[in-house]
């Protein structure tokens, strides 16, 4: 039998982007379609996910300083 111990996570694991940065970063699907109530809640998702993660960088700041 195999040796399947789960992989210690590090730092680099904890702060890789994955999904968060293909949904900033992807390519324009031809076969998805373009409403402007889609565009409107991927804007606001992609607003509220760069809010936060300033927000996460302040309190982390504000607690260091």
């Amino acid at each position: 039998m195999e040796n399947t111990k789960p992989r210690k996570s590090s730092w680099k694991d904890f702060f890789r982007l994955g999904e968060v940065g293909t949904y900033f970063f992807r390519k324009r699907d031809a076969s998805r379609p373009a409403n402007v109530n889609l565009r409107m809640m991927h804007g606001v998702n992609k607003f509220s996910i760069v809010v936060f993660i300033i927000a996460v960088f302040y309190l982390v700041l504000k607690r260091i300083l």
